[in-house]
């Protein structure tokens, strides 16, 4: 990769290639138990380079503005959440959840001139999603088949990720680094243990790939070998434009990722477990609360930051002696910990111009031509692709099939559309 398209992948501020784009999607924005109540205290929220806060008013509805008061420029985080607005606490200029100048108590006549950037929002699977680009393009909230189902069917959290965007999502699409960084740990962990597909992958390293360009993104079928009539297929998906989707491990929840730029050398890295045909049940949630499977514990120093324990401040915890002994392959903990220590090594935005790809790196080749060519596309008038939210409508496998079978032609019959049928995982 070059320099000049590092730079367009990489940076998603206002007024960028790549930020108008993704302003053209829905943005996870924040968790909506950080603004339970309503009149309660509003949060900072940083979006694609953008400042800005998040509130529920008196209402409870949901508002996301800027971060700054239109007078003087002060933050209304320190400004007052009552009676259906967020009231400056430096000369009592009030903003409602839309952004209108409601009251200027030393200048009434002035409200009109007097209005801050506001975005709609709407709340699916526990998450506050933001619209930020132009209204009359909005297309339809999300329809991730996560986002559809019962709240007791799903668990979400976010972690804060010290990189780019991009590199920290190109970990959710490799699905090859399985059979290294995570290899001594999956027999323990209770979302992979207990399950035929892990003999699979630590036998066969060498994972073969096919790539099926999509309208909603890409479905990545790695094939690994499997029974001597068989092979192992991990079917994993990338829904454009951040979204992943990762295949269950046996008897286990599906589970998925979004990767938000933060700004352009941080990132939210949100994690997902759902169960499409029951309730997530108490030892699950135990586990998911305690920051096991995708999901991580929090720095407990710094509260409501969602800093990881293990993070950049004390070298992720790494333990020698545990590598040594192969129960962890990097000597770092945790499966999200092995990832973004990884990601987070690279810098906070990869020198891609150093880079020497290898053929298993065909999906993440494949997703940043998506990436690239829609942002030129929409500084020439083209519409961005996967915007229709129904194409979201896809779910990702892990399956042991008979040699002569096309895995494409199955994904078709079980992975899309009304996914009723039974989830596939080995």
């Amino acid at each position: 990769m070059n320099k000049e398209t590092s730079e367009l992948l990489t940076r998603t501020g206002p007024g960028t290639p790549m930020g108008n784009l993704m302003r053209r999607y829905w943005v996870p924005a924040l968790l909506s138990s950080e603004i339970a109540e309503a009149d309660g205290p509003q949060v900072r929220v940083q979006l694609l380079g953008e400042k800005l806060l998040a509130f529920r008013d008196t209402e409870g509805k949901v508002g996301l503005v800027s971060e700054f008061c239109s007078h003087r420029g002060v933050s209304l985080y320190f400004g007052r959440n009552e009676e259906n607005g967020i009231r400056c606490a430096y000369h009592g200029v009030k903003f409602d959840r839309n952004g209108k100048c409601v009251d200027v108590p030393s200048s009434p006549q002035s409200c009109a001139r007097m209005h801050i950037k506001a975005y709609p929002t709407v709340e699916r699977a526990g998450i506050v999603w933001a619209y930020m680009g132009p209204e009359d393009k909005k297309p339809a909230p999300p329809e991730l088949e996560w986002c559809l189902l019962p709240e007791s069917h799903v668990f979400v959290s976010k972690r804060l990720q010290y990189s780019n965007y991009l590199q920290a999502m190109e970990g959710g699409i490799d699905t090859s680094h399985v059979s290294f960084v995570h290899r001594h740990e999956v027999d323990n962990d209770p979302f992979h243990k207990d399950c035929k597909a892990l003999d699979y992958i630590k036998a066969d390293g060498n994972v073969i790939f096919t790539i099926e360009k999509q309208d909603f993104g890409l479905t990545l079928f790695g094939r690994r070998n499997g029974d001597p009539d068989s092979y192992y297929w991990r079917v994993t998906q990338f829904l454009f434009p951040w979204f992943t989707l990762i295949p269950p491990f046996g008897d286990h929840s599906l589970a998925g990722h979004v990767w938000v730029p933060i700004d352009d050398e941080n990132c939210w890295a949100w994690s997902i477990n759902f169960r499409p045909d029951r309730p997530l049940d108490e030892e699950e949630l135990a586990a998911l609360r305690a920051g096991q499977g995708i999901h991580v514990p929090y720095d407990e120093s710094k509260p409501g930051q969602f800093v990881p324990a293990a993070n950049r401040d004390n070298d992720y915890l790494i333990d020698r002696t545990a590598q040594k002994d192969k129960r962890s392959y990097s000597g770092v903990f945790g499966f999200a910990a092995q990832d973004y220590s990884l990601q987070e090594s690279m810098g906070a935005i990869q020198d891609h111009t150093a880079e020497n790809l290898l053929p298993t790196d065909k999906a993440i080749v494949m997703a940043r031509r998506m990436l690239v060519d829609a942002a030129v596309g929409l500084t020439q008038g083209a519409e961005p692709p996967a915007l229709n939210a129904t194409s979201q409508h896809v779910r990702a496998a892990g399956v042991l099939l008979p040699k002569e079978t096309d895995p494409v032609e199955w994904a078709k019959d079980h992975l899309a559309d009304d996914l009723s049928s039974p989830v596939h995982s080995i």
